[in-house]
């Protein structure tokens, strides 16, 4: 056999990848298109709501690593696994310090941001 390298794997860029893995949405709701769309209608406002307070520089750490921990399992819930990806770093940001916070915070801002945007695009006007 010959000596094979191996391959180290790369960082994800969540951003190559859809917002939201509808195949995962549709196995996870068993394709029940409603269900669907009240999942990623509540995920959209919730996340929305997460991000907000994770601006009020008067939370506490503990507090905003809940947040992001909540959020986190919304996203995967969805299939949104670039948010829970940055969701996750950015509850094991918060214990490192105001530095790394701010920079988690501004990566879940966008992915956030991302994520809903293409919520919105897949619902229209519901």
């Amino acid at each position: 056999m010959a000596n094979a390298a191996l391959k180290t794997p790369v960082a994800c860029d969540f951003h190559a990848s859809p917002p939201i893995d509808l195949v995962y949405l549709a196995r996870q709701t068993l394709g029940d298109r409603d269900l669907e769309i009240e999942l990623l209608s509540m995920f959209e406002r919730q996340a929305g709501q997460i991000v907000d307070q994770l601006e009020n520089p008067g939370q506490s750490a503990a507090f905003r690593r809940d947040l992001a921990h909540t959020l986190c399992g919304s996203a995967r819930a969805i299939g949104a696994n670039g948010v829970a990806a940055v969701a996750r770093d950015y509850e094991n940001g918060v214990s490192r310090g105001p530095g790394p916070e701010v920079e988690e915070r501004r990566r879940l801002r966008e992915m956030v941001a991302e994520a809903r945007a293409a919520i919105k695009d897949l619902l229209g006007d519901r």
